[in-house]
C-alpha cells in the first residue's frame, strides 16, 4: 500500500509533535560520518571496476564554430568524438531527439572529444597531444556587448515608479555588479559507466537522479529503464550537479563502444570550464520613501546572460516583489546571449545575488533618511504578498532581525568612522535573509523486520547536507526506534524517486515521503493492536495502545512495508511561501591597505521544523562563508577576446579559507508551517547564503564609510573610495 499526500491544505494537527520517540530535532551526528572520515566512504571518483579504462575530456579552444576535423594518437583505446552526445552534456541540456550534423561549440572549453587509455597518464598524454581542426565564428561574449532579451513572464510592474521617485523624500538609484560564481565544489565531476548488455549503470556525483536518469536516456538514445544511476555518496554540488554534464555521457558513449567499464574524471579546471556557473548580474535597485521611512517604490532591474539555447535564466529578482512592501514597484529582467560557458544554478539562485545587492541598497536608503537601518525594514515588512493578497504561510523577518539586534549587540553601533582600533576601523552590518520555498514530488519506501529494524529506502542523494541522517531520525520518531535501528539506503535509482538535492526542498520533500510510508507501517501495527493509529504509541521498539502494551518483534512476525509519495498541492499557491531570517557583521577595514577581515558573524533563521540542529546548524555555517566568500574574495574572471574563464582553479579563484572565517553563532527560531504538510519544516541551505554578503557589505560601510558596488570588495576598492 502507499500512503500518498498532496498539500491542498495546511495540515494544522502536528501529528509529529506527539511522537514519543524523542530523536527529532536532536543534534545527532551523521549517522554515515565514520565513512567519510575514515576514507570507506567511495565517491564516483574512487569506484572501479575489472577491466576499466581511462577517459580524459578533450575541450575546444574557440568559443564558436564547428569541428573540422579531429586527429588521432597512436596508442590509446579510443579517440571519441560524438557530436550528438558530448554537445548536449556539455551545455547541461536535454531536448527531443539527439541533434543532427558536426559538433556545434558554443563556448570555450566545451567538451569535444573523449580520449580513452589503458591508463589514466595514458589518457591525459593523449588528450594534450591531440589535434582538433576548427572552422570559428564570430560571436558575442560580453553581455554589455548585445542587446537583451526581456522575456515577457519575467517583468511586472505596477504604480509610477518614476513618479514617486520624484516624490520621495529620500531615494536610492545606483547600479551593482556581481560577477560569475563557481559552485567549487570538494568533489569533482566524475562518472563510472559499464553497460550489461542494452542496460548502463553509471556511477557518478549528481544531485538529483530522477531527471538526470531521463536526461542520460535522452542523450544516449535508450529507454529510461536502461539507465541505473547510483550516487551514494555525493562530495557537495551547490548546484552544479543538479543535471547531467560531459563525463556521464562520454563515460557511457566510451563503455558502449569499447565494451568495458569507462572512468571519467574532470580535472579541476575542467570543472570549472563545463560544471555551469552563475551568471554574473548587473543590477540596478531604485527605493523611495518618506520622512518616516516608510517605501512608496521599489525598482529592481537586472542584467544577466546564458548561451543562446539555454532556458535558465538568474532570477535575480525573486524575493524582490514579497520583501518589503510598497505602492510603486517595476520588476525588469533582462537576458544577453552570449557565448561564454553554461550560466545555471548555483547556491541559492536569484536570492544569494538579488537579495545581496537589494539589501545594500536598502542600507543606502536608511543612512540617507537617518533611519536605522533595521527600524527601516522593521518599518516596511508587508501584512500580505504585496500585489497579491496572498497571505503568507508563516512569516518570522520581524523577530529574526529583533531577536539578531539583541543578540548581536546592535545597540552598540557607532556611526561609520566612528570605531577605530589601531589602524583599523570597525563596523556592523545588518541585512534581511529571504529565500522560496517549495516541495518537490518525492517517494520512499520503508520497510520494518520481525528483528525491529527498519530501512528506507529512497534515490534521494545526499550531497553533504545530512540526508543520511535526517531521514533516520524521522523514521525512527516515526516507527518508534532508536535511531541505531534504522539504515537508511540512499542514491540508487532502482529505489523510489525523490525530490534530490537541490533548491532547499530536499529535506522536506523526502522527508516528508518517508513520514508517509512509516504512517502506513503504523497503520498496519495499529490494525494488529486493535486499535486506530491515532492512538497508537511507539517508543522504545514498544507499542502502546491504551491499557495494552506489547513489544513490535511480538507484533512484527513477517517484514511490514509502507510507501510514501508526496505532491506539492493548492498550498503552492494559495498562499506564498518563504523562509526568513537576519545576518550580523562585525568587521575591521584597514585604515592604510583597505584589506576586510570579518571579526564575528550572527544568523537568525526560521525555518519551520529544525529535522536536526546539528546539520542545520552546518547549513547555516556554510551559507554564511559563501556569503564572506561572495562580499570579499569569489570571482569568476572571464578573458573579454573570447570569454575563456580565467580564474579557473581554486589557485586563482578565492573561496574563503579557514582564516578568512570567524567565529559564527547560528540561532533558530520555533517555528511550525502547517502548509508545507506534516512535517512543517521547510528548506534551510540556501537561505543562509541569502543577504550574509550584504551584512558584510554594510558592515565596510559602517566601518569605514565606502560603499562598493562592484563585488567582491577588494583591498583596491575599498582603498579607491577612502580619503587619502
Amino acid at each position: 500500500m502507499t500512503r500518498h499526500l498532496k498539500v491542498d491544505a495546511p495540515d494544522n494537527e502536528s501529528r509529529v509533535d506527539q511522537m514519543a520517540q524523542g530523536v527529532l530535532g536532536m543534534p545527532i551526528n551523521r549517522i554515515e560520518g565514520h565513512h567519510k572520515v575514515t576514507g570507506s566512504a567511495t565517491y564516483a571518483a574512487d569506484a572501479g571496476a575489472e577491466g576499466m579504462a581511462y577517459g580524459v575530456l578533450v575541450q575546444a579552444a574557440i568559443p564558436a564554430g564547428r569541428v573540422a576535423e579531429i586527429g588521432d594518437v597512436p596508442g590509446v583505446l579510443a579517440v571519441i568524438h560524438d557530436p550528438r552526445m558530448l554537445r548536449r552534456a556539455a551545455q547541461g541540456m536535454a531536448t527531443e531527439g539527439p541533434p543532427a550534423g558536426p559538433q556545434q561549440i558554443d563556448f570555450m572549453g566545451q567538451a569535444v572529444a573523449l580520449v580513452v587509455a589503458e591508463t589514466l597518464e595514458g589518457a591525459q598524454a593523449a588528450a594534450h597531444a591531440l589535434r582538433v581542426r576548427y572552422e570559428a565564428y564570430q560571436v558575442p561574449v560580453d553581455p554589455d556587448a548585445v542587446d537583451p532579451e526581456l522575456p515577457e513572464d519575467k517583468q511586472s510592474s505596477s504604480g509610477d515608479l518614476d513618479a514617486a521617485m520624484r516624490k520621495a523624500a529620500f531615494t536610492v538609484d545606483n547600479v551593482w555588479h556581481t560577477p560569475s560564481h563557481a559552485a567549487a565544489a570538494m568533489e569533482p565531476h566524475a562518472a563510472v559507466a559499464q553497460w550489461a548488455g542494452d542496460c548502463v549503470t553509471i556511477r557518478a556525483g549528481l544531485q538529483m537522479l530522477g531527471s538526470s536518469r531521463e536526461q542520460i536516456a535522452d542523450a544516449l538514445g535508450i529507454d529510461e529503464g536502461q539507465v541505473r544511476l547510483l550516487a551514494p555518496y555525493v562530495g557537495g554540488g551547490f548546484g552544479s550537479k543538479l543535471g547531467i554534464n560531459a563525463e556521464s555521457v562520454a563515460a557511457a558513449i566510451a563503455s558502449k563502444q569499447l565494451g568495458r567499464p569507462v572512468k571519467v574524471v574532470m580535472s579541476r579546471p575542467q570543472v570549472f570550464d563545463l560544471a555551469h556557473r552563475r551568471s554574473e548580474t548587473t543590477q540596478r535597485v531604485r527605493l523611495s520613501c518618506d520622512t518616516n521611512g516608510v517605501l512608496s517604490g521599489i525598482g529592481h532591474e537586472a542584467l544577466v546572460s546564458n548561451l543562446p539555447e539555454a532556458e535558465f535564466s538568474e532570477p535575480v529578482t525573486q524575493a524582490t516583489p514579497f520583501t518589503y512592501q510598497a505602492a510603486h514597484r517595476q520588476i525588469v529582467h533582462k537576458v544577453a546571449r552570449i557565448h561564454r560557458s553554461c550560466a545555471g544554478s548555483v547556491r541559492a539562485p536569484g536570492e544569494a545575488v538579488g537579495v545581496t545587492v537589494f539589501e545594500c541598497a536598502l542600507d543606502e536608503l536608511a543612512d540617507a533618511a537617518g533611519i536605522d537601518p533595521v527600524e527601516l525594514r522593521l518599518r516596511n515588512i508587508p501584512e500580505t504578498e504585496p500585489g497579491t493578497g496572498r497571505p503568507f504561510s508563516s512569516h518570522k523577518l520581524a523577530e529574526a532581525l529583533r531577536d539578531g539586534a539583541q543578540r548581536f549587540g546592535w545597540a552598540d553601533r557607532l556611526t561609520p568612522r566612528a570605531r577605530i582600533e589601531g589602524e583599523w576601523y570597525v563596523g556592523m552590518g545588518v541585512a534581511a535573509a529571504v529565500r522560496v520555498n517549495s516541495l518537490i514530488e518525492s517517494r520512499a519506501k520503508v520497510t520494518l523486520t520481525p528483528q525491529g529494524r527498519a530501512t528506507v529506502e529512497t534515490d534521494m542523494t545526499d550531497i553533504g547536507t545530512g540526508t543520511y541522517t535526517i531521514l533516520g531520525q524521522i523514521a525512527a520518531e516515526t516507527l518508534g526506534l532508536d535511531i541505531g535501528y534504522v539504515d537508511v539506503r540512499l542514491g540508487d535509482t532502482d529505489f523510489p524517486r525523490a525530490s534530490g538535492s537541490g533548491g532547499s526542498f530536499g529535506a522536506a520533500s523526502s522527508g516528508t515521503s518517508v513520514y508517509l510510508a512509516c504512517v502506513e507501517i503504523r497503520d498496519q501495527i495499529a490494525a494488529r493492536m486493535g486499535c486506530a493509529e491515532a492512538d497508537l504509541t511507539l517508543q522504545d521498539s514498544t507499542a502502546r495502545c491504551g491499557n495494552i502494551v506489547r513489544r513490535l518483534g511480538d507484533i512484527v512476525t513477517s517484514p511490514l512495508a509502507g510507501n510514501g509519495h508526496l505532491e506539492p498541492g493548492k498550498t503552492e499557491d494559495s498562499v506564498r511561501q518563504a523562509t526568513w531570517g537576519s545576518h550580523w557583521a562585525e568587521v575591521a577595514v584597514n585604515r592604510w591597505t583597505g584589506e576586510t577581515r570579518v571579526r564575528r558573524m550572527l544568523g537568525v533563521f526560521a525555518c519551520g521544523r529544525v529535522l536536526n540542529h546539528k546539520t542545520a546548524r552546518s547549513q547555516c555555517l556554510g551559507g554564511m562563508t559563501f556569503g564572506i566568500g561572495m562580499a570579499l574574495t569569489e570571482a569568476m574572471e572571464h578573458d573579454p577576446r573570447d570569454g575563456h574563464i580565467v580564474t579557473r582553479d581554486l589557485a586563482e579563484y578565492h573561496i574563503p579559507c579557514h582564516a578568512d572565517v570567524p567565529p559564527m553563532e547560528v540561532h533558530f527560531l520555533t517555528e511550525r508551517d502547517a502548509y508545507v504538510g506534516p512535517l512543517q519544516a521547510k528548506g534551510l541551505g540556501e537561505l543562509g547564503i541569502c543577504g550574509a554578503g550584504a551584512a558584510v557589505l554594510n558592515a565596510i560601510h559602517n566601518a569605514c564609510g565606502v560603499r562598493v558596488r562592484s563585488l567582491p570588495a577588494t583591498p583596491d576598492k575599498i582603498i579607491a573610495g577612502l580619503d587619502p
